[in-house]
């Protein structure tokens, strides 16, 4: 199977839908497809709704766990930041892409404003520590209740 094409028909179907941009994966292990999804940002109005997290959020229901180590990914274009953070919290440690960063931004997309945002080239996002004490204090009881799960 060209797992692959299986993600390009994600996207389209996505598009033909009119749901979101042309970005479709498949995640697959052993051999067998686990998880599919297709950006749904305009349809969920969501912006969080990328193939790649779409995917991701059905293998794990399929698979029943937050874990997909020993998958691998299909996708339609190189992941943006938030997918790649999606794809290692996964524990996901294999990822193909066909259209690639250079592509997603010549269709219109803004990825590369993320990236500056990473590299200290514009300030976007302001980040500011507040209330860490109280904060602190919730860390302290879920790290003492031994029956919590890391995650």
């Amino acid at each position: 199977m060209n797992y692959m094409e299986e993600a390009i028909k994600e996207a389209y179907i996505g598009i033909r839908k009119r749901d979101g941009g042309p970005f479709g994966t498949v995640i697959v292990r052993d051999g067998q497809i686990v998880g599919r999804g297709h950006n749904r940002v305009l349809a969920k109005k969501d912006p969080t709704c990328h193939g790649e997290m779409e995917a991701i959020r059905d293998a794990c229901a399929n698979l029943g766990t937050h874990d997909l180590s020993g998958c691998e990914l299909y996708t339609s274009a190189e992941p943006c930041p938030m997918c790649l953070g999606g794809i290692l919290w996964a524990n996901i440690s294999k990822v193909y892409y066909g259209c690639n960063r250079k592509d997603t931004n010549d269709i219109g997309f803004r990825d590369d404003w993320f990236y500056d945002y990473l590299d200290g080239k514009n300030d976007i996002l302001k980040l500011e520590e507040f209330d860490r004490d109280a904060c602190l204090k919730l860390f302290e009881e879920y790290q003492s209740d031994m029956e919590n799960q890391r995650y």
